[in-house]
């Protein structure tokens, strides 16, 4: 297959690369600073020359987008509402350009367009979507990508909680405070997790295009979401760490100004289900977060 990732020079994106270019595939890569051979220049705004390598494209996936891990002063806020939003469009703009158009786009999205939930479990059908600005940043990047419409291309977004591997995202951070004893719950711990492996993420969207039955939102998570307290046990029991101080909210607070992140991340409790892969037949590698961190910590 020809795939296209747009903004693919993150974690999510370089394993993805990795996955598909094993498999025989031609990946190509739309970034800012093209380094390599298979990297094409883009500003995520504007339509250029990177519109042609959409032609006759199997697959593009758009993962562009400022990350959430900062402080959510107004600056950042409009950078992160924006780089998601301009993407998809221009995206779209080049697609309607294509004389053969992408047979499937899948656009990044998150978990955490449901609201903080303890025990309510949201699938994509019972999903209970709220309204601050993390939640109406997803809704509108949603609203974007489904917005255009041609019957050439099916349309998915990837509603993705956390994704742990060993190369990126939370869990190398998770790792490092477990192992300085700093391993508590956080706040309450009462906040559920969902995740998922990196393995079965690239497995999820490999999948996804295999199967064109499955379009529209789909939650991109493990089916056994874990809380806060029980996912700090379960790291601090594999890495035989004995203790693990816990970190009070106010604690939280203060220690975020100078990370330069919003506790939101940690506290908000994301209860996701994926009942659409479920249904569609899909298998999970790593089923539980047991599972999963014993394969991490084998890696």
């Amino acid at each position: 297959m020809k795939i296209i990732i747009a903004g693919g020079t993150g974690f999510l994106g370089e394993n993805l690369e990795t996955y598909f270019t094993k498999k025989g595939n031609q990946v190509y890569i739309l970034t800012r600073k093209p380094q390599r051979e298979n990297e094409i220049y883009w500003d995520a705004k504007t339509i250029g020359d990177w519109k042609n390598i959409l032609e006759k494209a199997d697959v593009l996936i758009n993962l562009t987008g400022k990350s959430v891990d900062c402080r959510y002063h107004d600056k950042n806020k409009q950078e992160i509402y924006s780089s998601r939003i301009e993407s998809t469009k221009i995206l779209q703009e080049a697609i309607d350009l294509c004389t053969e158009k992408p047979k499937i786009w899948l656009n990044a999205s998150s978990a955490t367009i449901y609201v903080h939930s303890e025990k309510h479990l949201n699938t994509e059908e019972d999903g209970v979507i709220g309204d601050d600005f993390s939640m109406n940043i997803c809704k509108s990047w949603e609203e974007e990508f489904f917005k255009g419409k041609n019957e050439e291309t099916r349309k998915v977004a990837l509603r993705t909680s956390i994704v742990l591997g060993n190369n990126g995202g939370a869990f190398p951070k998770l790792k490092m405070i477990t192992k300085l004893g700093l391993g508590g719950k956080q706040g309450r711990g009462n906040q559920m997790v969902s995740w998922i492996h990196i393995d079965d993420f690239c497995n999820a969207v490999d999948w996804i295009i295999q199967n064109e039955n499955i379009n529209g939102a789909i939650n991109i998570t493990a089916p056994a979401p874990i809380s806060n307290k029980m996912m700090m046990n379960e790291l601090r029991k594999q890495y035989k760490v004995p203790f693990g101080l816990n970190a009070p909210v106010w604690q939280l607070e203060i220690a975020s100004i100078f990370m330069k992140t919003e506790t939101e991340l940690l506290l908000k409790s994301r209860n996701v289900y994926p009942e659409k892969l479920v249904e569609s037949g899909f298998r999970f590698s790593f089923p539980t977060f047991n599972e999963a961190i014993l394969n991490l910590l084998k890696i």
